[in-house]
């Protein structure tokens, strides 16, 4: 297990750590980064150089224990960005092992929620889609994939907890709203910058997938960080996606890269389960006047297009920006309200979208 949570006092130096680690390290890994935060967490970037995973896990023990023991230090997590290739070629082995039994710890259904850019309210819908499957009495859990920006502990009003270890050796998402969640900023503080090459983001990733106690859940929401780059890549290579759904606003240069989020989902053979259109027409509070601001029906013209579902319209609304800012998700505090009603509809098509995907196809007999 990488994470180990120590309470001390007074953070150390960079150098110290290193030097403590130094000799663990030799002829093992190679030390590719350490961060200490203000608050005593240090995060240790190790790179395998052996092949065997005994070995290598015994080791980052040792150097994860030896870090949390340095005073100063309130909590070590260590993370492995895998092992280096040798120079000389390998000959693979006969029976490659399962890309995705690594995951066998996950809930049986996986959506990942994507956009091509940032700033169309991914997280937002991410986060009430989350809460309406919850609410239709699926157990659902969220994992917010921004390693870089992580913004889950906010928007579920828990940016002041921290997640801990259990007994079973894996870490325990926290609990919210109903929801099982985790996300980078329940390990570190919300001001300290995640400064790491994509390695680094990919392995952090992947454990907090591997690492964390899923059990019992029916539904995860990956919220995925904006973009078509390496993390959703790897995802799509180790996880077992259900489906995924594009999160746009209406305008043109937004769609441009919608595009690219729905070729993503083809090119890696994950099912689309349609397209959303957030910020789809502003609504005043006070009277209720509806100006399209960004344009309107730019998504659900893109979704008949290329021939996806297109999932619903969420409005531009003061009621779901404030509710956001305060933790607490429009579909739970307002839920008969028209926006909460909005987010609840498009769970509904998500979940038929599922049961339609996971449906076998038909069997043809052929009669003489």
């Amino acid at each position: 297990m990488m994470f180990s949570f120590f309470k001390r006092a007074g953070p150390p130096a960079v150098f110290v750590i290193r030097q403590r680690i130094d000799h663990l390290a030799a002829g093992v890994f190679v030390i590719e980064d350490i961060k200490i935060s203000k608050t005593g967490q240090a995060i240790v970037v190790l790179q395998s150089l052996l092949p065997n995973e005994n070995d290598v896990e015994i080791r980052r023990h040792e150097i994860e224990e030896t870090v949390a023991s340095i005073k100063g230090v309130q909590k070590a997590m260590v993370i492995l960005t895998g092992q280096r290739k040798p120079s000389a070629p390998v000959v693979p082995e006969k029976k490659a092992k399962s890309s995705t039994s690594d995951m066998d710890g996950l809930p049986p259904v996986v959506i990942a929620v994507a956009s091509g850019k940032g700033g169309v309210g991914k997280s937002t819908v991410a986060v009430n889609l989350a809460v309406a499957l919850s609410k239709m009495g699926k157990k659902v859990g969220i994992l917010d994939a921004d390693i870089y920006g992580p913004s889950l502990p906010r928007l579920l009003g828990a940016k002041d907890q921290k997640a801990e270890q259990g007994a079973d050796g894996k870490l325990q998402p926290i609990d919210a709203h109903g929801l099982k969640a985790m996300s980078m900023g329940f390990l570190v503080n919300e001001e300290t910058a995640m400064i790491w090459r994509g390695p680094m983001v990919q392995s952090a990733l992947l454990q907090m997938l591997r690492d964390v106690n899923w059990a019992g859940l029916d539904i995860l929401v990956i919220d995925m960080p904006p973009g078509t780059g390496d993390i959703h890549l790897t995802l799509a290579q180790r996880v077992p996606l259900s489906g995924g759904v594009v999160v746009s606003t209406p305008q043109d240069i937004a769609l441009i890269d919608a595009r690219k989020g729905l070729e993503m989902f083809q090119k890696v053979a994950v099912p689309i389960l349609g397209i959303v259109e957030n910020m789809s027409y502003y609504c005043c509070a006070q009277c209720g006047h509806r100006e399209d601001i960004f344009g309107h029906g730019g998504a659900r013209a893109e979704a008949d297009k290329i021939g996806v579902p297109f999932l619903g319209e969420i409005p531009l609304h003061s009621m779901i920006r404030s509710m956001s800012d305060a933790g607490t998700p429009v579909t739970l505090s307002a839920a008969q309200s028209e926006q909460a009603k909005a987010f609840q509809h498009i769970a509904e098509r998500v979940l038929s979208g599922i049961t339609a995907a996971q449906r076998p196809a038909p069997t043809i007999h052929m009669e003489d």
